[in-house]
């Protein structure tokens, strides 16, 4: 491996980090900001560090950081050590946000009373932070592991998985402090919300589309985006029934948010080539996502 590898990659790992602490900065934010000031039970150890904070007045960071702990032995033996690195990290990084980050007085971003409206700002940012934080191949721990360690096995989205430990979680705090449904009606909305973002944020990146390219330019064109864009290239043989004459057909499958860089290379080489770009449902394999079954 050159030093020219070894450098990208390093930065690689270094904006993995920092896109990690900026999605839990988000995370964190939507509890400090919108779901503690109103009282409103999330799901994960964050849920159960809010139920407690809620019933006895111990703050939050005390038992995130404490059940995390615990959970960290979980990710070490199952997920492996380099998502164990990024987790102890996360955990690291969002207990000192919650620790350090002021709480909001009620009233401060929506309306004292507003609690739906709390409900949804505070479970778009939460699930926006999430999604960002396990795009970046990280984690915030808590049940963020257990979501890690099913996805591993059984090809269930990330979103649904944090959904169903949550609801549990939620569900619980009627027996411990409130006693209402409607605050485990916010909880649940909150969380819904939080998974429908988790889920838009990941398959948004993770949308993947496939290219079919004419072009005489067929060799320069595959080269580069080889190069440039580091994914694979097949060349297909074909033939034009207008003009009877053979021709070279690139085909490509890439990621979504890749498209503009091929169009772009395409573009630079041969202006008069044609594209055809159409949307992929799976794309399953090397640089992709993983084959999974029961």
């Amino acid at each position: 491996m050159n030093l020219k590898s070894v450098t990208k990659d390093t930065w690689i790992n270094i904006r993995e980090y920092i896109f990690i602490a900026f999605g839990l900065l988000m995370y964190s934010a939507a509890w400090k900001g919108f779901l503690l000031p109103h009282q409103i039970t999330g799901g994960g150890v964050t849920g159960i560090g809010a139920i407690t904070y809620y019933a006895t007045g111990i703050p939050i960071s005390v038992t995130f950081f404490a059940i995390n702990l615990v959970l960290l032995v979980i990710a070490v033996r199952t997920v492996g050590l380099a998502f164990s690195l990024r987790t102890i990290y996360g955990v690291a990084v969002l207990t000192i946000f919650f620790a350090i980050l002021p709480q909001a007085v009620p009233g401060t971003f929506v309306g004292a009373e507003d609690n739906f409206m709390a409900c949804v700002i505070g479970g778009l940012l939460a699930g926006g932070g999430i999604g960002i934080v396990f795009l970046s191949n990280g984690s915030s721990g808590g049940t963020d592991i257990i979501a890690k360690v099913v996805n591993k096995y059984r090809n269930i989205t990330l979103g649904r998985i944090l959904l169903y430990c949550d609801v549990l979680i939620i569900c619980s705090s009627y027996f411990f402090k409130f006693g209402s449904l409607e605050r485990i009606v916010y909880g649940l909305t909150a969380m819904a919300i939080t998974t429908i973002a988790v889920d838009m944020v990941i398959n948004g990146v993770r949308q993947s589309v496939q290219f079919f390219i004419f072009s005489k330019e067929y060799e320069k064109i595959a080269t580069k985006i080889n190069e440039d864009v580091h994914r694979g290239v097949t060349i297909l043989d074909g033939m034009g029934w207008y003009s009877k004459e053979p021709v070279k057909v690139i085909t490509v499958i890439a990621r979504k948010n890749e498209s503009v860089k091929i169009f772009r290379i395409v573009k630079d080489i041969d202006p008069n080539a044609f594209i055809s770009q159409s949307s992929a449902i799976g794309v399953y394999g090397e640089g992709f996502d993983i084959i999974k079954g029961k």
